[in-house]
């Protein structure tokens, strides 16, 4: 593929990465295997049917990779690059094993149609402060440092982060989990900068919503 998104350019990194590439180096292939694999395969999963075809999906991407280095020019990052192969590839399987989501719903989220906080949680139009909290985000400052950072609670955000719809799940382990930039995102998944936020912003509140609930019961216990 020798077309490249705009945004953020390669890194000294990812140029050597691609000249090592281009000379045949196994070793830097499969670094990049063991780097961007698992998410690829995650990605690829929200695509098509079974994990079978995925696992084919990423094979195929890679295939693309190679084929295409000849065309990668640095204006975008080696990463954003892989993974926008690796969407067109996966998008293409996708519609030819006929999956039922059309993929314009998959990221195109309709503001109006899930609120990011519950709505039981603010006043009434009628109240006498119409729209404000009824029920106030609970503060986390009485639970310990310790508890805040133990593996049981990073366990209990990797869950609420499995438990969103596939769109926001994907845009928030880019972003919050592999440390991704909005603009990165946006380009490796062909989103509207809208979109992006959206889903970012409904998947953050849902995770929090979580682990509020989580820290409640803790502190009930104690």
């Amino acid at each position: 593929m020798a077309g490249e998104p705009g945004g953020s350019v390669a890194s000294p990194e990812d140029l050597q990465l691609v000249r090592a590439l281009r000379a045949g180096d196994e070793v830097a292939f499969m670094m990049l295997v063991e780097r961007y694999g698992p998410a690829m395969l995650r990605l690829a999963r929200m695509y098509v049917p079974t994990r079978v075809i995925a696992e084919d999906v990423v094979q195929e991407a890679w295939l693309g990779v190679l084929k295409g280095l000849d065309g990668f020019q640095g204006r975008s990052s080696l990463r954003t690059w892989i993974f926008r192969i690796l969407v067109n590839t996966a998008k293409t399987r996708g519609q030819r094993e006929s999956r039922s989501i059309p993929f314009s719903s998959l990221w195109s989220p309709n503001p109006e149609s899930e609120p990011a906080v519950d709505p039981e949680r603010f006043r009434s139009a009628g109240d006498a402060s119409p729209y404000g909290w009824l029920d106030r985000p609970t503060s986390w400052e009485g639970v310990p440092e310790d508890r805040l950072l133990s593996q049981e609670t990073l366990d209990h955000i990797q869950a609420s982060i499995d438990g969103l719809p596939p769109n926001q799940r994907e845009v928030i382990r880019l972003r919050d989990v592999l440390g991704w930039s909005s603009e990165e995102v946006r380009e490796a998944l062909d989103i509207s900068a809208t979109n992006q936020r959206v889903l970012l912003h409904r998947a953050r509140s849902k995770v929090r919503a979580a682990l509020e609930r989580y820290f409640q019961e803790e502190m009930t216990k104690a």
